[in-house]
């Protein structure tokens, strides 16, 4: 990529948009194109093919999305698959019909089958049944990564899907009806220890094993694989290694001064027990995360906006 190249970042306000829009503008790229849901609706197909007509941007990254935890995905499940497979479906087919040639999707870690073999390998995808919790917007990230290799396939282009495993970060959902487990466990902790509860509940057993990336380790490594040019097969990113939700909520209480008990809710549903990519190909590339577990909580917490002291 030129650093004066039209780069498209799909969903910037969200949590990996603004991650990749600031890795972009770190690297000395100037020409980045962005648009609010009331500038451009991603639903609407028509506004999408006139956007992309007119601005013809030489590279996009579709970070736009409808995304939640267990709880979000399960009571809105029409609206997690409809919504997101209009978004991928308007952006990527609109994006060949103006001759773009390159362009990133980023899925998703839960496409892979609820029961897969550890670590999970890119080649498990369609072996076996989802994850029913998640299962509409599994299939819309599968959707949109079969229509980029049928895009690959049919016409020549290099339309990459990456499946990032579970994110956070800054510019994270913290809403408890709608957030993922990390964001939630943050807020727990934070809003018991204000209040000085002696417990937080943490929703399932604790035993599901949970891997973590931070978004602007995810956001560089989009960037750089788009630099080098990489083969647009599709790729795992993340660490390589997890911890148990317990482990994990033990971390954060930590992090967030919490000094209290952690109990868990075990009629909450846990979902997929354990989602361990394998980072093989990653590693082979040459680009890797570089923040430390502990390193990136305390980072999201000091960006939370309920956080006080946030910066």
């Amino acid at each position: 990529m030129r650093k004066n190249d039209k780069i498209f970042v799909a969903g910037h306000r969200g949590m990996v948009g603004s991650a990749l829009v600031r890795s972009l503008r770190s690297r000395g790229y100037t020409n980045i194109v962005v648009r609010s849901r009331s500038e451009l609706d991603l639903l609407e197909q028509a506004a999408v093919r006139d956007f992309m007509r007119s601005e013809r941007p030489a590279y996009i990254f579709i970070a736009a999305a409808r995304v939640g935890g267990i709880h979000a995905n399960d009571t809105w499940r029409a609206e997690f698959l409809y919504e997101n497979l209009m978004i991928e479906s308007n952006l990527i087919r609109s994006a060949h019909d103006a001759d773009v040639d390159r362009l990133m999707f980023l899925g998703s870690s839960c496409i892979y089958p609820r029961d897969c073999p550890q670590p999970i390998k890119e080649e498990y995808l369609l072996t076996g049944p989802l994850e029913k919790t998640n299962e509409p917007y599994a299939i819309a990230k599968i959707a949109g990564l079969k229509l980029c290799e049928a895009m690959n396939g049919q016409y020549g282009r290099r339309y990459a899907t990456v499946m990032p495993t579970n994110l956070y970060g800054p510019g994270d959902n913290y809403d408890l009806t709608s957030s993922h487990v990390l964001p939630a466990l943050i807020r727990k902790a934070h809003e018991a220890r204000q209040r000085g509860d002696d417990e937080v509940v943490v929703w399932g057993t604790g035993t599901p094993r949970r891997e973590l990336l931070y978004v602007d380790d995810l956001a560089a490594i989009c960037v750089s694989l788009m630099e080098a040019d990489a083969s647009p097969e599709p790729l795992n990113i993340g660490t390589g290694t997890d911890l148990t939700i317990a482990e994990l909520a033990a971390l954060v209480t930590d992090v967030v001064g919490f000094t209290g008990k952690v109990s868990y809710d075990s009629s909450k549903p846990d979902g997929t027990p354990q989602k361990l990519l394998d980072v093989g190909r990653l590693r082979a590339l040459g680009t890797w995360p570089t923040t430390p577990l502990r390193d990136g909580i305390a980072k999201a917490y000091a960006a939370a906006p309920f956080n006080p002291g946030k910066h």
